[in-house]
C-alpha cells in the first residue's frame, strides 16, 4: 500500500512585519537581513494562536481532498509552540474541525517536525489500520523570541501548513531519509521558559553538509538521481543554504522553490506552507517528482522522495 498526497491548506497571521520595521525598533536594515538570508518579511501572529492557524489549514486541505472530517483517521500536529502543555496541539485540531473518529497526538522535531510527521502517518497508512491522515506543521515562534536580538528574531515568522494524505495503489510516498544527533543540541535550543538561542555559523555549517547527503541517501532507496527530480522543497531557513545545497546536488536553482522571502523561518510549519501555496499557484503535475528536506533543532534531518 502506498500513500499520496490529495490536499493541502495553509494559514498566515495577518500581520506582515517587514525588514524595515524591524529597523525601527532595534539596529539592523532591510539591507542586512536580506542580503544574509533571503528573508524581506515575515508574518506575526497577534490574534491568532498556534491551534487557531492549525484548525485554518487542516480545513483547507480536507475541502481541497474533498474530503469530510468524520473521514480522518489520524490526525498528527508538527510543533514546538503549542498554546498549551496539554492537550496536545492534534486533539486541539481534532474537535475544532469534528474529526471525531480519528486518533489524534503531536511530534516535536523542531524544523524537520513536519517531514517526521509525514513519515509516520505514513507508515500507519502502509501498515493498513487506517486510510486517512491529517498531518500539521504550525508554529508560533514569536513568543520564543528574544525581540532585542537581532541574529534570531528577524530569522522567523509564524503560521501552519497542513496535508491530507490518503492510502492509495500507486504513486505516493517513495522513500525516505531521516536522522539525528542529539551531542549537537546545543546549536539550537530554546530553554523551558526562556527565549530560542542558535549558533548560526554551526547550524549553517550542519546544514549545507548533511542535507545533501540525505537527500541523496532517499533518491538511492527510490532507485532515483537528482536529475529525475521535478521540484526540490527544502526547509525554508536560509537562502544560502539552498542555493549551497542545490550545489552540491548539480541541480538548478530553478528547480528549489522559496517563500522564506514572505514567510521567514516557520519551522515545523516551513514545509506545509510552501506545499499549499505551489499547489494553489498549479505548480504540482501527476507523475511529477518530489523531495521534501527539512532540518533543525535536535539535531535533526530528514528527507522524503513523493510522486504526486
Amino acid at each position: 500500500m502506498k500513500v499520496k498526497i490529495t490536499g493541502t491548506g495553509s494559514c498566515l497571521p495577518k500581520l506582515r512585519v517587514t525588514n524595515d520595521d524591524l529597523g525601527q525598533i532595534m539596529e539592523t536594515s532591510d539591507e542586512w537581513i536580506r542580503s544574509r538570508t533571503g528573508i524581506t518579511a515575515r508574518h506575526i501572529a497577534v490574534e491568532e494562536t498556534t491551534t487557531g492557524m492549525s484548525t485554518e489549514a487542516a480545513d483547507k486541505a480536507l475541502k481541497n481532498a474533498e474530503i469530510s472530517a468524520e473521514d480522518v483517521d489520524i490526525i498528527i500536529a508538527a510543533t514546538v509552540s503549542a498554546d498549551k502543555h496539554l492537550p496536545g496541539l492534534a486533539c486541539e485540531v481534532q474537535k475544532n474541525i469534528g474529526a471525531e473518529n480519528a486518533v489524534a497526538f503531536d511530534i516535536n522535531a523542531a524544523c524537520s517536525g513536519f517531514l517526521f510527521a509525514l513519515d509516520t502517518a505514513a507508515l500507519y497508512l502502509e501498515h493498513g489500520g487506517y486510510q486517512h491522515a491529517l498531518v500539521i506543521g504550525a508554529e508560533t515562534l514569536s513568543k520564543m523570541m528574544d525581540w532585542t536580538d537581532r541574529s534570531t528574531c528577524v530569522l522567523f515568522g509564524d503560521g501552519a501548513g497542513a496535508a491530507f494524505l490518503t492510502a492509495s495503489e500507486e504513486g505516493g510516498i517513495l522513500s525516505q531519509s531521516v536522522g539525528s544527533n542529539g551531542e549537537k543540541w546545543e546549536v539550537l535550543s530554546c530553554p523551558k521558559g526562556g527565549y530560542l538561542q542558535m549558533n548560526g555559523q554551526e547550524v549553517f555549517k550542519f546544514a549545507v553538509r548533511t542535507v545533501p547527503l540525505c537527500v541523496e541517501d532517499a533518491l538511492e532507496k527510490a532507485g532515483m538521481k537528482a536529475d529525475d527530480v521535478d521540484l526540490f522543497l527544502l526547509h525554508q531557513a536560509n537562502v544560502r543554504i539552498l542555493q549551497s545545497v542545490a550545489k552540491r546536488l548539480k541541480q538548478p536553482e530553478e528547480k528549489f522553490p522559496m517563500n522564506m522571502n514572505e514567510c521567514g523561518n516557520t519551522s515545523a510549519a516551513s514545509l506545509p506552507i510552501l506545499m499549499a501555496q505551489l499547489d494553489e499557484q498549479g505548480r504540482f503535475h501527476r507523475g511529477n517528482k518530489v523531495v521534501l528536506s527539512g532540518f533543525g533543532a535536535g539535531l535533526t534531518w530528514g528527507a522524503t522522495i513523493i510522486e504526486w
